[in-house]
């Protein structure tokens, strides 16, 4: 058994380290001469036998190798135990926040080693993200960047956080490992020193009782030495265990109080294997584990040796009950492996996602946005896919940085195609700028305000410019816009104060106008209608809110008009007049067009109107009856007359709107 039994056989540095005089253990066994047979003799199933024999001894010996390593490596440092308690998380799965968060914890716990597993295992998936993402901007970067000279900066808050984070951990671990050199060399010099003492003890000449005392006292002193560097951890505690079992077997003691010690031992081994039993049902196999290290620390370092006759038997029963438990284990790994091959098989699946985007061509920003939220989705989700197995780990971890990097430069030549674009729709909008800054203190508002309108038409049609430049052109067109339309607003509160004293004139006037009376003189009467209608335009524009001020006026003209008897004609000049000159005085260029227009499509309508009716004079004047329609064609030649005289009130129309546009 590998505590129990103890060989002299050499340690890895070749030394001799275990010394017995014992003859019963060099004896050779020596095989008689008939007994001696040549290998062609034997059979087949003896060497399959013989290989199952050494297989399973294999097997056993893996079992307890997994606990004796593990058992080293925290008999160096006691806090490793505690590592067991903190269950490991997938922290390939967390996001970079996550990350941090993490190790905020983690760094607050006082034993700094039961966390550094963990600690390492956050470092290298915050790494792993983070250096990703460098990447992704450093590309973005030297995409977009127009210096050659300008150089690569990127400021994380989060990175900033971590490094403050690790760093405390850092601190604390390398005061921990400092205080634990300083104690690691002594404690195994007094361990060897004790071995010494237990060689010595066998002494046939000392008193038993004296020899026992001072053999408990050396166990007492052994339990308390403290933790020793484990690569000696083996070496000590066989040779401790050797002479422990020498002490025992080749003094000639106490057979009572020996078979006592011997009978506790058994008892507490008995209730040790009682434990592991129950441990080969726990559902929780790494719980199982960690408690059978710790019972195989009881086993070998607190329990004493037992009998001879009960030595081999119960070290088997403990072995192979610690192998049912460590093929358990290995079943869980496998299963664990199992997860691995399945993540990978889910990153293979993101990776081709993500190589298929890398190729569909899309023509817009809009479109290329939801190509990079997909991208970004993946990515994710290739984060938060869990481990894949360690021999494929960098491969994958390759080809994800590969697909990436190649959408991102199928990306980036898209941008860099439409660069020259924004960059001619930054001149166009400086252009722009420049104009209206030009404009913004001119006080001709008639003139410029429909420019200064037609430049913010023109800039909502320009597209975009290089985001670096946007905010501070946008602000500079902004601002002189607003300036001039700030002066333009308080202009038209000036006017307003003198619409509304015209308005308050023409009211006053309008009540002069309803107690007129014409003098029957009809040259008197219309010469004073003309001065009343000068008197009404001097008075200027009122608020465009009252200006039904203007159709009351035009009422008491229509009346006046119809008592003076004048022409038809002459009636709807003077009224035409007083209406162009109200649009005229309005500056509202786009009514006098209309008017125009207006004026020109009842030319046409009127002279296509005479021209039918003279056609039909013709048809009555070729017809036999003539005579007999005489009535039909006076009629006719009677609305010809009356087109013909609407017709020159048009045209008169027109020619005073035409010589009002050449004035």
């Amino acid at each position: 058994m590998l505590e129990e039994k103890n060989d002299n056989l050499q340690e890895a540095d070749g030394k001799l380290e275990i010394d017995t005089t014992d003859s019963t253990q060099n004896d050779t066994i020596e095989t008689p001469v008939s007994e001696t047979v040549s290998e062609n003799s034997i059979s087949n199933t003896e060497i399959e036998e013989e290989k199952n024999v050494e297989t399973e001894e294999t097997d056993h010996q893996n079992a307890l190798d997994a606990i004796t390593n593990s058992n080293a490596e925290e008999s160096e440092d006691e806090t490793l135990k505690e590592r067991h308690d903190i269950p490991m998380k997938d922290y390939h799965t967390f996001t970079l926040d996550a990350l941090v968060d993490e190790l905020k914890k983690l760094v607050s716990i006082d034993k700094v080693m039961s966390v550094k597993d963990h600690i390492e295992e956050i470092k290298k998936s915050f790494l792993l993200q983070y250096n990703h993402l460098i990447e992704e901007k450093k590309e973005e970067f030297n995409a977009s960047k127009e210096d050659p000279n300008e150089e690569f900066e990127y400021h994380s808050p989060l990175k900033s956080k971590f490094d403050e984070y690790y760093n405390v951990f850092r601190e604390k671990r390398n005061a921990h490992f400092k205080h634990l050199q300083s104690n690691l060399k002594s404690n195994l010099d007094n361990r060897l020193a004790i071995v010494e003492e237990l060689k010595e003890l066998i002494n046939p000449q000392e008193n038993i009782k004296d020899t026992l005392k001072h053999f408990n006292d050396l166990r007492e002193r052994w339990k308390n030495a403290g933790a020793i560097p484990k690569d000696k951890y083996n070496h000590v505690w066989n040779n401790y265990h050797f002479h422990v079992e020498n002490f025992y077997d080749y003094l000639h003691l106490d057979r009572e109080a020996r078979d006592l010690d011997f009978k506790h031992n058994l008892e507490q081994k008995q209730k040790i294997i009682a434990r592991v039993e129950e441990l080969v049902n726990e559902s929780d196999i790494s719980k199982a584990f960690r408690e059978l290290q710790d019972l195989h620390r009881l086993w070998k370092e607190d329990i004493g040796p037992v009998s001879k006759e009960h030595r081999d038997t119960i070290w088997n029963k403990f072995s192979e009950l610690t192998k049912k438990i460590h093929d358990k284990r290995e079943l869980l790994f496998e299963s664990q492996r199992a997860n691995e091959h399945n993540n990978l098989e889910v990153k293979k699946e993101i990776i081709a996602k993500i190589e298929v985007l890398g190729t569909e061509k899309v023509n817009s920003h809009s479109q290329w946005l939801v190509q990079i939220q997909k991208v970004e989705t993946l990515r994710n989700e290739f984060f938060a896919a869990g481990k894949v197995p360690s021999e494929v780990n960098e491969e994958t971890w390759a080809a994800f940085k590969t697909a990436v990097r190649n959408f991102n430069a199928f990306k980036n030549s898209f941008y860099k195609d439409i660069k020259k674009d924004q960059n001619d729709n930054l001149n166009k909008k400086m252009a722009l700028v420049a104009k209206a800054k030009e404009l913004q203190e001119s006080v001709d508002f008639n003139a410029t305000t429909p420019i200064m309108k037609q430049i913010q038409e023109e800039w909502k049609q320009i597209g975009h410019v290089p985001k670096k430049y946007s905010d501070k052109i946008w602000k500079e067109f902004k601002d002189a816009c607003n300036h001039y339309f700030d002066k333009l607003k308080e202009h038209k509160s000036e006017e307003n104060g003198d619409e509304v004293a015209a308005f308050d004139n023409k009211k006053a006037y309008l009540d002069i106008l309803r107690t007129y009376q014409l003098t029957g003189d009809h040259k008197t009467d219309l010469d004073a209608i003309k001065k009343h209608i000068e008197i009404w335009k001097g008075y200027g524009k009122v608020p465009f809110s009252r200006r039904h001020i203007e159709g009351k006026f035009n009422k008491i003209l229509d009346a006046l008009f119809e008592k003076l008897s004048l022409s038809k004609k002459e009636t709807e000049m003077i009224r035409f007049s007083n209406r162009i000159d109200s649009l005229s005085d309005s500056n509202d260029t786009r009514k006098l067009d209309n008017e125009k227009i207006f004026l020109m499509r009842k030319i046409e309508e009127v002279q296509n109107e005479i021209f039918q009716l003279e056609n039909n004079i013709q048809f009555f004047a070729n017809t036999k009856n003539a005579k007999k329609e005489n009535s039909i064609v006076l009629e006719v030649r009677k609305n010809i007359a009356i087109h013909k005289e609407s017709l020159d009130v048009w045209k008169d129309k027109l020619k005073q709107l035409r010589n009002l546009g050449q004035e």
